[in-house]
């Protein structure tokens, strides 16, 4: 079964919003056993939506748009909507006693451009909006469904799940579909490739692996369909199982897993403890750390200490180590970890130092080149890593990185 995704509205095509309703979607309509074709953006001009309309049905079955049914005047999907299956607007009495509702609740004034939004097309099945006032609107034509959603994302999403998600089930013989996704880090897509090579090679026709890499990670996303729920399961399982024998020190977590929510089930699964400092990183290992919930139960604080007097006075780092291998060093970030570690009083510690350019580089210390050191209170190790010459990428990679020198460092002890 084959998908279209049309979003309407300027503001997405002259990048004054982002389009997330396409990405929710063709996640969504993935786990059903739809495929998205394609996807397309078109203007608030009943020219171009009927035009997109038109390709869409030499391309899919579904077609859903998202978009354009506001109480404003450049809103003309519904009436480009009702001009196109050759129907006309009439009132809805239940939409209509339900935007009066929320004018009455909010104890503001209903005004035409409001009580317009239950004017609907005579030849669609309303689709209730319960976060909102514009309804939804459902279209069966020539065997074919058409889907009108508001663009506002959250109205939208309560329309798919309480309506659509139903009637494309019972409308369509839809086949078994699981995705499974492998998050892994610290290890390039092509050696990560090379490693399970074989494993990929031997898979059956049904079930297609995907490399979706990032900034200092890969996921690893394996779709499967057939006839049969449990066979594919089993499969999927057993595909899971082997490569996690084959590369499991790389993988960090599955599906929506993060790094640093891992590792911070680690530390407080552990009722343990961390602190961080950075230098080259400048707050940005802290900011992902407490990106997560509850961190506060095991995160208690960092130093940035991007100047030598800061390393020096907070860290206790050795001015003779500045001095003699310098900052981007082992020896620093090693004393940093140990150092702050100390001063916080915690379990664990991550330190980071190196130079993110674009400039400060030098033939023995390139751009790029960083040092991430972890310290507990039995041992303190240190690597040495080259980042590129980006320096967002390498700011992101450091954090990155130093997180999962952590996640090892707690499994293994």
């Amino acid at each position: 079964m084959k998908a279209e995704i049309i979003t309407i509205g300027d503001e997405i095509l002259i990048g004054q919003i982002i389009d997330t309703n396409s990405s929710w979607l063709g996640q969504e309509l993935g786990k059903m056993g739809i495929s998205v074709v394609h996807r397309a953006s078109v203007s608030d001009q009943q020219l171009h939506i009927k035009q997109a309309l038109n390709d869409a049905t030499k391309r899919a079955d579904i077609i859903i748009m998202t978009g354009g049914l506001g109480p404003t005047k450049d809103d003309v999907t519904k009436h480009t909507l009702a001009n196109y299956f050759g129907s006309e607007l009439i009132l809805n009495d239940e939409v209509l006693e339900w935007v009066s509702k929320i004018f009455r609740m909010r104890k503001l004034p209903m005004i035409d451009s409001n009580r317009n939004q239950a004017m609907v097309p005579a030849n669609c099945d309303v689709l209730f909006n319960s976060s909102g006032t514009a309804p939804g609107m459902w279209f069966d034509v020539d065997g074919k469904i058409f889907i009108s959603m508001p663009g506002v994302p959250f109205e939208m999403k309560a329309i798919f799940e309480e309506h659509c998600v139903m009637r494309l089930q019972k409308r369509f013989n839809l086949p078994a579909i699981i995705h499974r996704t492998i998050q892994t880090c610290s290890i390039g897509e092509s050696f990560l490739a090379k490693k399970i090579e074989d494993l990929e090679n031997n898979l059956p026709k049904h079930i297609k692996l995907a490399y979706l890499p990032n900034v200092g990670q890969v996921r690893l996303r394996f779709s499967g369909y057939h006839s049969n729920q449990e066979i594919l399961k089993a499969e999927m399982d057993t595909i899971i199982a082997n490569l996690y024998e084959r590369i499991g020190e790389y993988i960090f977590g599955e599906e929506d897993d993060s790094l640093q929510k891992v590792v911070g089930i680690l530390l407080k699964g552990k009722e343990k403890t961390l602190a961080t400092a950075e230098s080259c990183t400048g707050g940005y290992l802290a900011h992902l750390i407490t990106s997560v919930p509850g961190s506060s139960n095991y995160y208690q604080g960092s130093v940035i200490s991007y100047a030598n007097e800061i390393k020096i006075n907070e860290l206790n780092v050795s001015p003779e180590t500045l001095k003699t291998v310098g900052a981007v060093s082992e020896d620093c970030v090693k004393q940093m970890a140990e150092g702050v570690r100390k001063k916080l009083n915690t379990d664990y510690a991550i330190s980071t130092s190196g130079i993110a350019g674009p400039d400060g580089g030098s033939a023995e210390k390139p751009i790029g080149t960083v040092w991430i050191a972890v310290s507990s209170k039995t041992q303190t190790i240190a690597q040495q890593f080259n980042m590129g010459d980006n320096r967002e990428r390498t700011i992101h990679r450091t954090a990155l990185q130093g997180l999962d020198m952590l996640r090892k460092m707690l499994l293994e002890e």
